[in-house]
């Protein structure tokens, strides 16, 4: 089944906004007043480093503030939200945006859309990521029959074109044996309008990112069909700053390099009120917040700029040059960690060398203002068990991938005396298959084995 929606659609949408956008750079300003724009995407929850907390913690108004005193000016940070990261490249080269936040897929082609315009970009840091791809899932309805990716064949799918969920969805169906071009019905969505059409019955499967697939599966309005972390190919969300604004600003570069840093100090010293601060900025559930942020989520928060992660990035070019969305592009003269490493000073090579905490099992009470861990999915059940109307979320990491999952959405094996959760029906039936003996439960035969 051919693609109906082309490649050509994303571009369009960069030149609309182009077109409709008036000149000049978002920085102007008179020799003692600038504005600084920032964009950013308040809900996908990957960015909140660089976005939403930031923001909320005043941060970045705070580091300019000083900034001021020092150089006599009077710093003012306009904050502009989005959906995607498209529509964030497109005001950045047109001198709309100063810096921006968005997923690996979209600042490619933030970088080629820049060079192309003479408005080139720099990723400049790192906000979360996941090693293993688990930012990004393929979710299905609730009462779908569909159990694994081969029968998507000649469904419909939505997703959000030359986005890093649509490369994951890409991918899982090449390793699947399908063509994402002809054997599926591919949708250009925004999340918001995809998970409608889901919920309507218009789309048999909606591959997103972050916080989207955890959102729907909370609410009861999704399942996991496929999780990203199979893949084994890390994912990640980025800053990036117009070229031309770092050379002339490298202060305010550095003032929001800063800000960023100390965020993200404040998410990992303080997940629970991170989650709710982020909760309470976007309308999303503090419990969705928390699987992807919480100590142990399945986003990582650290600017630096691994090595794993430009690599990855090196490997997403072929799958954007493949749906004719970009050309070559040159990622290691796209990437510039100087001004972090400017910033963080010392520190810097013990954040490149700092590895990612690994998922735990994870209570969180109502009423309280922190998690408990468990050693086992076992312990977890069992304290569960005994505090049933107590608990406001359970969290427990997938047997195979060590993605976070809800407990009570997950997919549970006996295999003797032991539980295993995974993420979706087909991770588990794939430990069946392999286990003699072994079966899947429903979480309420699980949480009865455990008490």
């Amino acid at each position: 089944m051919k693609r109906t929606t082309p490649a050509a659609l994303l571009a369009a949408a960069l030149v609309s906004t182009l077109v409709t956008g008036c000149g000049g750079d978002a920085s102007a300003g008179d020799a003692t007043h600038v504005t600084v724009t920032v964009g950013y995407q308040s809900k996908t929850i990957n960015t909140v480093t660089a976005g939403t907390l930031l923001r909320s913690l005043g941060y970045f108004e705070r580091e300019l503030n000083a900034q001021g005193k020092r150089d006599g000016i009077t710093y003012k940070v306009e904050w502009q939200d989005y959906a995607t990261g498209a529509p964030i490249t497109a005001q950045m080269t047109a001198g709309k945006i100063d810096i921006g936040s968005m997923g690996d897929f979209p600042l490619l082609l933030n970088a080629a859309r820049g060079k192309q315009l003479n408005r080139p970009t720099r990723l400049v840091s790192v906000t979360g990521y996941n090693l293993r791809g688990a930012l990004n899932t393929v979710v299905t309805a609730p009462q779908s029959k569909l159990g694994s990716l081969k029968d998507l064949q000649g469904k419909t799918v939505s997703t959000s074109i030359g986005s890093a969920a649509d490369g994951t969805l890409v991918r899982a169906l090449q390793q699947a044996d399908l063509d994402p071009n002809e054997d599926i019905r591919k949708l250009n969505q925004q999340p918001s309008v995809g998970a409608s059409a889901l919920q309507a019955g218009s789309a048999d499967a909606l591959s997103q990112f972050v916080a989207w697939p955890g959102l729907l599966a909370f609410q009861g309005r999704a399942k996991a069909l496929y999780d990203g972390g199979e893949l084994n190919l890390p994912t990640f969300h980025g800053v990036t700053v117009r070229q031309d604004f770092a050379k002339q600003r490298p202060e305010v570069l550095d003032a929001f390099l800063a800000a960023q840093i100390e965020a993200t100090r404040y998410l990992n010293e303080h997940p629970v009120q991170a989650a709710e601060k982020v909760a309470d900025a976007t309308g999303l559930p503090p419990e969705v917040v928390y699987l992807y942020n919480g100590s142990g989520g399945i986003a990582t928060f650290d600017p630096a700029v691994k090595t794993e992660l430009v690599a990855a990035l090196k490997k997403d070019v072929p799958v954007l040059r493949s749906a004719k969305l970009v050309g070559d592009v040159d990622v290691d003269a796209f990437v510039d960690d100087g001004p972090l490493k400017r910033v963080y000073g010392a520190e810097y090579a013990e954040r490149l060398a700092a590895a990612p905490e690994p998922s735990r099992d994870e209570v969180w009470l109502k009423g309280e203002d922190r998690t408990r861990a468990f050693d086992s999915p076992a312990a977890l059940l069992k304290f569960v068990a005994g505090h049933k109307e107590q608990v406001r979320a359970a969290y427990v990491p997938d047997a195979t991938t060590g993605t976070r999952w809800y407990a009570d959405k997950a997919v549970w094996v006996r295999d003797g005396g032991e539980l295993s959760p995974f993420v979706t029906a087909s991770a588990a039936r794939t430990y069946t298959q392999a286990h003699p003996g072994a079966r899947t439960v429903s979480y309420a035969a699980a949480l009865e084995q455990a008490s």
